[in-house]
């Protein structure tokens, strides 16, 4: 049965804490622990809820099982009970590994808000283009989403597109649904510009970074040099509004920021939000490292060098390396709309991976 290897001892502390946290709820007043309480209860509920819903459903296996072995039970009422038994044992192959998957390891960064980057590679003025196609699609799929975008920062290419464009995507849930965009994602079409009809291939680099908080990472005054200077250069519409930018570099890891706004105190605000949100990601991106040495997956390594995704427009086609899915929705996939079928898969794989490897250490 499948909750024979569930840590039922596991469960039944996850049962027994979510009583302590709706007594200690209404027995304590004080409005920092409540809050910290109701936290830890909305993220226990759920659990504990498809716990119940198991173990119900064991209590129901075992008195169909009792009634079947039972000499007593007429031959018309056991085989409905069989009939029941088989039905319940698939039942409870979904419902154990339902509680598998909520059992998991979360990752602590899944409900913040993300830092999207994205950045003109390979391929010139056709990349920047690729690189205002990407953005516009995550813009639609936020959107859908019910999530809001804010500009960051942007550099725009010679023809349309961007050499580069930050922006920050605010909602339940982001992180845990674009981390897996991070990595170099590759086009193949036909330019604008190519009178010949040939298909150009290009490429841009996207960074999905969980939003920092300064609770989450420590920047000491004395570790950063803040430069004001003045916007020069060809760095689109949101740069020439200004006549100054804030460079801000932290010494000890060699990041460096530059915010061009028309304030200078948003320059500096926007500087410090970027960075910490960069800095944040390092630390992640260290323990990712060390984690991986002793797991193989490559959906969740968020590997920024690594080609992820091929967008071919002459076949109406998405290609993701990763787990060798591909859709003929293109279409659907670039403004957004199909987008989920892709990242949904990748979800589901990682899931898979991560229970795996917990099978093999157990």
């Amino acid at each position: 049965m499948s909750s024979v290897s569930l840590p039922q001892e596991k469960l039944n502390a996850l049962v027994n804490r979510l009583s302590v946290i709706e007594a200690e709820m209404v027995h304590n007043p004080e409005p920092e622990k409540y809050v910290a309480l109701s936290q830890e209860y909305a993220e226990l509920d759920p659990v504990v809820a498809q716990i119940r819903t198991l173990k119900a459903a064991e209590s129901e296996y075992a008195d169909l099982q009792e009634m079947i072995s039972d000499p007593e039970t007429d031959s018309d009422m056991r085989a409905m009970a069989q009939e029941e038994e088989r039905a319940l044992a698939e039942q409870l192959e979904v419902l154990g590994h339902e509680v598998r998957l909520l059992l998991l390891p979360k990752d602590a960064a899944d409900q913040k808000n993300a830092m999207l980057e994205i950045r003109a590679g390979t391929g010139g003025d056709e990349a920047a283009l690729f690189a205002g196609t990407l953005y516009r699609m995550y813009e639609r799929y936020a959107a859908n989403h019910g999530w809001t975008v804010e500009l960051i920062s942007a550099s725009e290419g010679d023809v349309g597109g961007f050499k580069e464009i930050i922006a920050k995507i605010s909602g339940k849930g982001v992180f845990a649904k674009l981390k897996f965009e991070s990595g170099v994602h590759r086009v193949q079409r036909v330019p604008e510009t190519e009178s010949g009809g040939r298909i150009h291939t290009s490429a841009a680099t996207v960074a999905v970074l969980p939003e920092a908080q300064e609770v989450d990472i420590e920047i000491r005054t004395e570790d950063l040099r803040i430069d004001t200077m003045r916007a020069s250069g060809a760095g689109g519409q949101h740069v020439n509004t200004t006549d100054s930018a804030v460079r801000i570099t932290h010494i000890p890891s060699g990041v460096v920021v530059v915010q061009a706004e028309k304030s200078q105190h948003q320059n500096r605000a926007r500087g410090m939000e970027v960075l910490r949100t960069r800095l944040y990601d390092m630390e992640r991106q260290k323990l990712a490292d060390e984690r991986a040495e002793s797991r193989k997956g490559q959906v969740g390594s968020g590997d920024r060098s690594e080609r992820i995704r091929t967008y071919n427009f002459p076949q109406g086609r998405v290609t993701d390396h990763r787990i060798n899915l591909t859709l003929y929705k293109l279409e659907k996939v670039i403004v957004g709309e199909a987008l989920d079928e892709v990242i949904d898969a990748l979800i589901t794989e990682d899931q898979a991976e991560l229970l795996a490897s917990l099978g093999d250490e157990a």
